[in-house]
């Protein structure tokens, strides 16, 4: 990444880039982290707008070999920003030590801390943001890009609680006919291990033909969708074990049982998409990308082109979102001082807890 990368400005389709630089934002409070990154709320001091800025470490990034990571996540967030469903990537740019990348800040947390907050969404909840949902899977492998992590922790929720996806680091990009056929002739031939395939995701989540070492396509995707919707519809994924490996045994053995209250619409769906062959699941082989999914049962009533248009149902049963707030006599900046400040904000508690929202 060049000094002072430029991407998309805040005006679509403004042609001009944007020049920024750590000293441009007032970095506040932590809103997430990783292994070699932290992600704070930050505010340009230009436009007074938040963003979510994450940072990466050159040193923890070049020791942990993330050097694809890194490349893959703002290759994905260049191609994915400015469409519904997905953060808005502002800008990158970077100084002797640090990765920045600037991207829409999610006041709403993930899907995931909408359900540990509501306990139970209701199914009209649990239509919308399936929908939600799929359309971006739509978008996304639309533009070639297969995610390989989708997980309720990377569902962020922006101001109007609809869905953004986030954390493309895992993502696979093809952009040619050639790469496709490839990666279609390797699920066809699930015999023996590949050594094109390797391990990406999460336990939880992770498709079978990726445990097998059979490479990812767009159908790991819907895989992952699958498991989404059963954890929306019964608050638990539907794959678990005391550690990754049983998680493993039981997706290879496809040991999945459904609650005697369980939906029975969803859970057709669910069995349809939870298929052990990644040229069988529903959806895969539609001429018109989805179509038999969103014409399933289970989505009677959507209608899915005015789906981002509408009001979120939840909206309301949730409590009002604290503003954030940043003090005066806060500098712009990461020098020594900033940093200093915000290390001690983490080791006195008074970093958002629990929010993950906006780890891009």
């Amino acid at each position: 990444m060049s000094e002072a990368t430029n991407e998309p400005s805040e005006s679509p389709g403004n042609p001009s880039r944007i020049r920024r630089c750590a000293s441009d934002f007032i970095f506040g409070r932590k809103i997430g982290e990783g292994s070699f990154s932290a992600v704070y709320l930050a505010k340009d001091i230009h436009t007074r707008k938040e963003w979510a800025v994450k940072v990466c470490e050159k040193r923890q990034i070049i020791r942990e070999r993330k050097q694809d990571y890194v490349k893959r996540e703002r290759e994905a967030l260049n191609r994915m920003s400015g469409v519904p469903g997905f953060l808005k990537l502002f800008c990158t740019f970077q100084d002797s030590t640090k990765l920045f990348f600037v991207v829409k800040y999610a006041p709403n947390g993930t899907l995931l801390q909408l359900m540990d907050k509501v306990k139970q969404l209701d199914q009209i909840s649990i239509r919308f943001y399936a929908a939600q949902i799929l359309l971006a899977i739509e978008e996304m492998h639309a533009k070639n890009i297969i995610h390989r992590d989708l997980k309720p922790e990377n569902i962020l929720l922006d101001e109007d609680f609809h869905v953004l996806i986030g954390d493309f680091g895992s993502a696979r990009i093809e952009d040619n006919k050639v790469q496709k056929e490839a990666q279609r002739s390797d699920l066809d031939n699930q015999g023996g291990p590949s050594r094109r395939g390797s391990f990406v995701g999460t336990a939880q989540y992770v498709s079978p033909e990726i445990l097998r070492g059979k490479g990812s396509s767009e159908s790991s995707d819907l895989w992952s969708f699958g498991c989404i919707l059963y954890q929306m519809m019964s608050g638990i994924p539907p794959f678990q074990g005391a550690n990754d490996y049983l998680i493993f045994q039981k997706i290879n053995n496809m040991e999945i049982s459904f609650p005697e209250n369980f939906n029975s619409d969803a859970e057709n769906l669910i069995r349809k998409l939870l298929v052990q062959d990644p040229l069988e699941r529903i959806g895969i082989n539609d001429v018109e990308r989805y179509k038999s999914i969103r014409s399933h049962t289970f989505f009677e009533g959507v209608d899915f082109s005015t789906i981002r248009a509408i009001s979120a149902p939840v909206s309301l049963a949730l409590p009002a979102v604290e503003q954030k707030s940043f003090s005066a006599d806060m500098k712009p900046g990461l020098d020594p001082e900033q940093v200093a400040r915000l290390l001690e904000q983490d080791l006195f508690g008074t970093k958002e807890q629990g929010n993950a929202s906006n780890v891009p």
